[in-house]
């Protein structure tokens, strides 16, 4: 087994270096070949350990490859945790990752940047991979930090683009923010448990919840409080939470390969895996999974209604995410982990549908991506409507469908909670699901239906995507369709997981659902007669009534509206308040230290005053050197007598 796991883990490495190292030699069929090779090698064998812990039900498997250094008795180890949970996100990630790979060819053909391209998201791949299957923090971090690099690289890729590099400047420096609460959480962590090893870690809980710090003098807070929000603050930069979301919708300026594999498989999936595996130290604290639920709440429903005032087709796309996220952000705090890393599952499918189709547009549109510029594509590109209309129907949660499975349990979770904010968490999720439908239909009305309104060379020229483009939209339509279905009960209310997620029996949300469900088939049809079926229903009436019977509608509503439309377009005025405030603040705050300490003590005192000291006093000096010699014995005489006089008085 030693081996299959390095070989899944290091075999995207290796071909990411032979593409980016050797990418002149081997040209750009032999960096496609490499790399899609790997990382379907990767694929094929994660179905080994998926096979073994999750349908054989083998026990976890805990493994140290070395220690890497060892400090005060700590030992700081590189090494696997592979258990349902870990299983689960590899074969997630090695699929979605691989029929990325094969649409990149297609998409990525006439780019410059070829091998570069293959080399970064191979890299990404294997960076993903190090972070689910560690069993240890440092080996978390090490892998949490990977994929902010490389995402780094991917989302400005197009190095050029000014834009491109503002947002991945912009996506590290919020992750950044972010990543330093996530460090300090690993800090609490090894400072009051002695070990950064989760088993280690896990074991000691009992202890950890019995400890207190003062962060203000005199207000004691739970140990265990402090270091789950301060973790669940890294979540919230790499899974995109209120309000260090605002690097996500930027990031749609990398390619479109890449748009999908960030949004559905790997960095921002790394927050929620992450709260999942540390549910032994969630579930010790009330106010930490309150906390995660409000967040959750707020980001599902205020990002979701972004997603409505977007003409930017992967724009659109990207505040779904921000969307889903809260969603599995929800189920995470109300203690439903099995939903939340269900919601993954699924998502990561149609998600990766929905942007893979968009880059199909997009390539059909010779590279325009206004959905206002668009209309009736589904004439001209089959194949990448119906797929889209199955992605769609699977993100509205449309019974039958992967999305409705994973959306509805969380729905029915939240439903079941007792903590504080649950309440408003349930209104949240419920509008949210109108707000997905109305913006799902939106952007699928305005490009595949109605009038077309693009220019006649394009028109012209419009046509189904090459082969290799559509190849991976299908066989991603098939698990959108099939997967919620096949597995909403060994998922959530079987023993999938194991030991992998620990909840408290009165936290338990599930055990509430599982008494309303009979099967996957009785679940699909309670759904036609279920209050979010009947929302999603609304919002697909209210975008056909507005982008297909009355098209001029929407901007009425818009001059109507104006104070809040405005506000929706200045995406809650996020961008604004970070540019002027922190980005501002720190440029004032560094040009006020350069005048008052670079410009005034160290160039103005320390240097610049040093040198005029040194020229004054070599000025005054130099008026004893006359070059008379009787001058110099005199001097010799009175310093002779003065030395003499000092022996003497001593």
């Amino acid at each position: 087994m030693t081996a299959i796991l390095l070989t899944i883990v290091l075999a995207p490495l290796l071909a990411s270096i032979i593409a980016g190292i050797f990418g002149k030699q081997v040209g750009r069929t032999g960096a496609h070949l490499v790399t899609i090779g790997a990382v379907g090698l990767s694929f094929l064998l994660s179905l080994i350990p998926f096979s073994r812990f999750v349908l054989d039900g083998q026990a976890p498997l805990d493994m140290v490859l070395y220690t890497w250094a060892e400090s005060a008795g700590i030992p700081f180890q590189v090494g696997f945790l592979i258990d349902p949970l870990s299983a689960s996100m590899m074969t997630v990630v090695t699929f979605v990752s691989w029929m990325v790979h094969i649409y990149t060819i297609g998409y990525m053909h006439d780019d410059p940047g070829y091998q570069r391209f293959f080399s970064y998201i191979s890299l990404f791949t294997f960076s993903m991979l190090m972070l689910v299957m560690s069993n240890n923090f440092l080996q978390l971090f090490f892998g949490w930090e990977a994929v902010g690099v490389v995402s780094y690289l991917l989302i400005g890729f197009w190095f050029k683009k000014d834009t491109a590099i503002f947002a991945n400047m912009k996506a590290f420096l919020v992750n950044r923010v972010g990543d330093f609460g996530f460090l300090l959480g690993i800090g609490a962590v090894l400072l009051y448990c002695g070990s950064l090893h989760y088993g280690t870690v896990f074991e000691n809980t009992e202890a950890l919840s019995a400890e207190s710090i003062e962060v203000f003098a005199g207000h004691p807070w739970s140990v265990v409080t402090l270091t789950c929000i301060l973790l669940f603050v890294g979540a919230m930069g790499k899974s995109a939470q209120v309000p260090l979301h605002v690097w996500l919708p930027d990031s749609m300026e990398g390619p479109t390969p890449i748009s999908a594999l960030i949004h559905a498989a790997t960095m921002v999936t790394a927050g929620i895996f992450m709260v999942a595996r540390m549910s032994p130290l969630f579930e010790l604290s009330e106010v930490a999974l309150s906390t995660v639920l409000l967040i959750g709440a707020i980001t599902a429903f205020f990002m979701g209604l972004l997603g409505l005032v977007q003409n930017d087709i992967k724009r659109v796309v990207a505040y779904s995410t921000l969307s889903q996220l809260g969603y599995m952000t929800v189920a995470l705090g109300v203690s439903a982990y099995s939903a939340a890393i269900f919601h993954l599952v699924t998502h990561a499918f149609f998600k990766a549908l929905l942007f893979l189709a968009a880059g199909s547009v997009i390539i059909g549109m010779h590279h325009e991506q206004d959905m206002r510029k668009m209309g009736g594509l589904r004439k001209y590109m089959p194949i990448t409507w119906i797929t889209s209309l199955i992605g769609t129907l699977a993100l509205i949660g449309f019974p039958g469908f992967a999305g409705f499975y994973s959306k509805d349990a969380i729905i029915e979770a939240v439903h079941e909670s007792h903590l504080y904010g649950h309440g408003i968490a349930y209104m949240a999720v419920l509008g949210g699901v109108f707000i997905t439908s109305l913006y799902s239909f939106r952007l699928y009305f305005m490009v595949f239906h109605g009038k077309g309104r693009m220019d006649h060379h394009t028109e012209e020229h419009l046509h189904e995507s090459p082969a290799v483009v559509w190849i991976p939209l299908v066989a991603l339509a098939v698990p959108s369709v099939l997967a919620g279905a096949a597995l909403i009960e060994p998922m959530l209310f079987g023993d999938y997981f194991g030991s992998a997620i620990h909840v408290e029996h009165s936290h338990n949300v599930l055990e509430e659902v599982a008494h309303h469900f009979h099967g996957w088939f009785s679940f699909a049809l309670h759904g036609f007669l279920g209050v979010p079926f009947m929302l999603a229903a609304a919002g697909f009436a209210t975008a056909w009534f507005l982008y297909m019977f009355k098209p001029e509608i929407p901007g009425k509503i818009a001059s109507a509206l104006s104070p809040i439309y405005k506000l929706l377009v200045a995406k809650y005025g996020f961008d604004a308040f970070n540019q002027t405030v922190f980005a501002g603040g720190a440029r004032a705050l560094g040009g006020f230290l350069w005048r008052a300490v670079d410009a005034t003590l160290v160039d103005g005192l320390a240097v610049n005053g040093s040198a005029r000291v040194v020229g004054w006093l070599s000025g005054v000096i130099r008026y004893a050197q006359t070059g008379y010699l009787y001058h110099y014995a005199f001097a010799m005489i009175i310093g002779l007598l003065a030395l003499l006089g000092y022996f003497v008085y001593v």
